[in-house]
């Protein structure tokens, strides 16, 4: 499990939400075998997912997260529930690039920039989904997700993320946070955020150290006295299942159904989030679909 609080300045003018992502990216790794650079790329974007899906104001409610840059990692997925659980995947999670002058793996040139990210939320109380989309900045994930706030929702928010790995590939440490600003900050409380915000080091940094979320928060809400909302632990979950996916597969209706049956009657399904592999006798599933009235059947 993955540790994940909120905290708020004294005056209720600063936000702040951090994540100690470790966990996650681990079973985002054993699900995904992936290289170092798609290790980051992927653990940065479920990194933010469990921030954005923190802050929803009901569990039920989701968010999806959809990076497409053109780059060679393809599209990148992640999806979290209003709680901060997460689930994501990536086209192409071997791809591996040079490491950048600075010496640090080059996730904007794995994801690329020539293109979007799609920020999907899903609101129990609205009919239809909210869709807000930006161009990418860098494609380094972050810098992207401040874009988004900035442009689609008009909140001034600064987003840091960070995956370290190992030689190995497996994962040392990943985490972030998000800090935004509510109406009504004066421009000394923006001074001094930034301030604080270029005087942290690293999000890795600070976890190989021993730092955690809350340390995160005292940094860079110094000055603000900040205090934890609350605290809670959140987790890599996929919430698929053979009813579900069962679902999926009647929603396609009887002659979609037919056109598969025809080609092999036997049924695997396998989620793309966690592998797990579902089994179906069409034949059978067909026999739970109403028949189509005559006139279809001539058609």
């Amino acid at each position: 499990m993955a540790e994940l609080i909120r905290g708020l300045s004294d005056n209720g003018g600063v936000v702040f939400c951090g994540v100690d992502s470790t966990d996650i990216v681990c079973k985002a790794e054993e699900l995904h075998p992936t290289s170092a650079t798609c290790s980051a790329a992927l653990g940065r974007l479920l990194t933010g997912a469990a921030l954005m899906g923190s802050m929803l104001k009901d569990e039920r409610d989701s968010i999806t997260l959809r990076v497409n840059g053109g780059g060679p990692a393809g599209l990148l997925i992640a999806c979290t529930d209003g709680s901060g659980n997460v689930k994501g995947c990536i086209d192409h999670p071997l791809v591996e690039l040079p490491p950048r002058a600075d010496g640090h793996l080059d996730v904007g040139g794995a994801v690329g920039k020539d293109g979007v990210l799609t920020v999907i939320r899903d609101n129990r109380l609205q009919k239809e989904p909210t869709v807000g989309q930006v161009p990418l900045v860098s494609g380094e994930i972050a810098e992207d997700l401040t874009a988004y706030y900035a442009y689609s929702e008009q909140i001034p928010t600064v987003c840091a993320l960070g995956v370290l790995v190992d030689a190995d590939l497996s994962i040392r440490c990943a985490g972030g946070y998000l800090v935004q600003l509510l109406p009504g900050a004066t421009d000394a409380e923006i001074t001094q955020l930034e301030k604080n915000i270029a005087a942290m080091p690293p999000v890795t940094e600070m976890l190989r150290s021993g730092l955690g979320p809350k340390d995160m928060m005292e940094q860079a809400l110094a000055g603000f006295a900040p205090s934890v909302l609350d605290s809670r632990q959140v987790a890599y979950r996929c919430d698929c299942s053979r009813e579900r996916t069962k679902g999926m597969l009647l929603s396609l209706g009887r002659k979609e159904l037919e056109k598969l049956r025809d080609e092999d009657p036997r049924c695997e399904v396998v989620c793309h989030f966690c592998h797990a592999k579902y089994e179906f006798d069409l034949d059978r599933l067909l026999q739970e679909l109403p028949e189509l009235p005559a006139e279809n059947c001539q058609n």
